[in-house]
């Protein structure tokens, strides 16, 4: 049994993404499914459909929630699909997230919640540029 992913942001900024990890990885190694929230999208109908694709994905281990934007509708509908299965949700998805996620497929729910956490905490650094008075070189270095 595997752990499923469910990402649910504004726009087409899952699918963008998803599409960047499966190239970079050459697939999609964990069942996974993109729920994007529009402007004109009716919240209640876009509840239901996440519930639904929480069945679809859950195949006994639970699902990753991943959304974008910590008190927003994707991260509300998030939220929401708590109770309905095993679910861990974790917000400001981002590329650094989906490659730590996407490479530890075989771990419990909880266990990549925590991957996905670091993954996307990890992965936001400041770039300096090299011989810029006042500069140091390019290195990475928490903001």
């Amino acid at each position: 049994m595997t752990v499923g992913v469910l990402i649910i942001t504004h726009g087409d900024l899952g699918d963008a993404l998803l599409a960047v990890i499966t190239r970079m990885l050459g697939g999609c190694p964990l069942p996974t499914r993109v729920l994007a929230v529009r402007e004109e999208g009716d919240c209640d109908r876009l509840r239901a459909l996440a519930g639904d694709w929480m069945g679809e994905l859950d195949g006994g281990d639970g699902v990753l929630v991943l959304t974008d934007l910590f008190g927003s509708t994707p991260a509300n509908i998030a939220a929401s699909l708590e109770g309905r299965a095993p679910v861990r949700a974790v917000c400001g998805v981002n590329l650094p997230m989906l490659v730590r996620v996407f490479n530890y497929p075989g771990l419990p729910l909880d266990a990549l919640a925590e991957k996905a956490y670091g993954g996307g905490r990890d992965g936001i650094m400041q770039c300096r540029r090299p011989g810029v008075p006042g500069e140091a070189p390019i290195e990475a270095s928490e903001p």
